[in-house]
């Protein structure tokens, strides 16, 4: 293989790879980058097994086909440093050789031919919905999405298609969000993406991509990128039993405001108490060693006693950011039990803290 590429583009392609590579393991040929340049593009592929990315290039020009494979972490650190030109890279033997004027490095490659295959598209049932209102879900939701739970489906965000319309869920045990799109299904499925691959897609893709999958796995493609993930297997909680069903309280409030109260009191506790008045919310910290904060927001309501409610800011702040209207719901039953906060096609379930 020889190919002339631009710096730029190579960095650009290398630096979006870094995330689909095995990091701990350099002896792995996932730790590897496949550079194929066989057809009238160079095609780069990532992948550790449970997620890939396949790029390609046409601001390239290849002398002579070829594949080859190099440790990407080791790539990139070599082509920040070179200068804003033309780079060279070759195979010789059994190395990846990447010159420039009179630099010229040397990588060991892998058998190319011994990358791991990429799952197709074909045959793969074709997930329909608006690219843009497909990422303003999952980044709504992806807060919610735990770490490292046992239950390893909790590790990830649902996608729930049924029949009049698709439900996005994450939780963490101690809240719910939930993004609910009413549009009509040909299939019920229900699919689990990992928490990675939600965090991955939506660094890469933007307001054009086709969404593919089947039991086990997920395939978006947009015009310069195909990106996989493997799919959780599990079963993933009955999330609509954990919605109250009805309220006895429901208040709206100014999200900015809340917005504003709120980090005041996370800047000295995360765990704030709410004291719902007739014309004000009183917010105070809740942290030890005798450090106090404590404000007032002006509220207008018709209660007929106060309500107290002690909350992790994180969770309420989490909701709110991801808030596109003025107002929002606040939706109570006891300070004991789960609250909802709601704007539009968006929900989040709050466990209280107990005081």
């Amino acid at each position: 293989m020889i190919i002339h590429i631009n710096k730029n583009v190579l960095e650009h392609i290398l630096i979006n790879a870094q995330s689909f590579l095995e990091k701990k393991d350099a002896s792995q040929i996932t730790s590897h980058v496949l550079l194929d340049a066989t057809g009238e593009r160079l095609e780069v592929k990532a992948t550790d097994f449970e997620i890939g990315l396949s790029m390609h290039s046409q601001n390239v020009s290849i002398t002579q086909p070829g594949m080859a494979t190099a440790n990407g972490k080791k790539l990139l650190d070599i082509v920040k440093i070179l200068k804003d030109e033309e780079i060279l890279l070759k195979t010789e033997d059994s190395f990846l050789y990447i010159e420039q004027e009179k630099s010229k490095f040397k990588l060991p490659m892998f058998n190319a031919e011994e990358y791991p295959l990429f799952p197709e598209i074909d045959n793969k049932a074709r997930f329909e919905i608006e690219p843009v209102a497909f990422l303003h879900s999952i980044k709504k939701i992806s807060p919610a999405i735990d770490t490292n739970n046992p239950k390893y489906e909790l590790n990830g965000a649902l996608i729930d298609l049924s029949e009049e319309s698709i439900h996005f869920v994450a939780t963490d045990t101690r809240r719910l969000a939930i993004v609910t799109l009413e549009k009509s299904i040909d299939k019920e499925i229900a699919l689990i993406i990992p928490k990675k691959a939600i965090a991955e897609i939506q660094k890469l893709f933007f307001d054009e991509m086709e969404i593919f999958y089947d039991e086990n796995t997920l395939l978006i493609r947009s015009e310069n990128f195909i990106f996989f993930t493997k799919l959780i297997n599990g079963k993933y909680p009955d999330y609509k039993r954990i919605i109250p069903k009805e309220y006895k309280v429901e208040l709206s409030v100014n999200r900015d405001r809340m917005i504003s109260h709120m980090k005041q009191i996370a800047t000295i506790s995360h765990e704030v108490k709410l004291t719902f008045q007739n014309h004000a919310i009183i917010f105070e910290s809740l942290g030890e060693d005798n450090i106090e904060a404590k404000t007032e927001m002006p509220f207008e309501a018709s209660l007929e006693e106060e309500i107290v409610l002690a909350v992790n800011s994180r969770y309420m702040l989490d909701f709110l950011t991801h808030v596109e209207q003025d107002m929002f719901q606040l939706k109570i039953n006891d300070s004991t039990l789960p609250f909802t906060l709601q704007s539009d096609n968006f929900i989040t379930v709050v466990m209280p803290i107990m005081l």
